[in-house]
């Protein structure tokens, strides 16, 4: 196998104006920004579901409350986990009902973690609508989803890798794609 290639997908710059972009995306598809309502999933979901809400907050001058998902035993592949699987915090501010939620997640590929945030969320509550907006789409889905809102589309293989780094988890913002990398990691 041929060594692994990093390329810039966005760097920090790039990074804030896509976020800017996709906030005034998921405005423009939700009537009443009283309504909104970010659930980042677990890790960098979360992250950016917190810019996007500052994002919207500029834009629409509405407060817009913020939630946090995980997926981990929600998961179709938990076995593959192991079995103590590392359970973080499932947070939602507000009742769910009536509100237009959105899924927030770094990377959509296979489609199974929205799958998984989707049975979650339901389980609080019955949105009037609930929507998807991902940082990074990169093909291959095996489920038939498909974001709203997508910052940027980069096709990539089944031995490449999209990396999302955020200042709050890894002290810098970029977005990389890792060309031939080894698989599970």
């Amino acid at each position: 196998m041929p060594p692994e290639e990093r390329q810039l997908l966005l760097d920090d710059r790039a990074l804030a104006r896509t976020l800017h972009r996709m906030a005034q995306d998921i405005l423009r598809q939700t009537p009443d920004p009283t309504l909104l309502v970010l659930i980042g999933v677990q890790r960098r979901g979360v992250e950016l579901a917190a810019r996007l809400a500052g994002e919207a907050r500029a834009q629409s001058g509405a407060e817009v409350p913020r939630g946090a998902l995980d997926i981990t035993l929600y998961r179709d592949d938990l076995e593959v986990v192991g079995p103590r699987p590392l359970v973080g915090p499932t947070h939602l501010p507000v009742d769910l009902d009536g509100r237009h939620a959105w899924i927030v997640d770094d990377v959509l590929f296979t489609g199974r973690t929205v799958r998984a945030a989707l049975d979650e969320l339901v389980d609080f509550g019955r949105p009037a609508r609930i929507g998807l907006a991902v940082l990074v789409d990169r093909g291959g889905r095996e489920l038939p989803i498909q974001a709203d809102v997508v910052g940027e589309t980069v096709p990539t293989g089944s031995h490449d890798r999209v990396e999302v780094f955020v200042k709050e988890l890894d002290g810098r913002d970029a977005v990389e794609v890792v060309r031939g990398a080894k698989v599970g990691v």
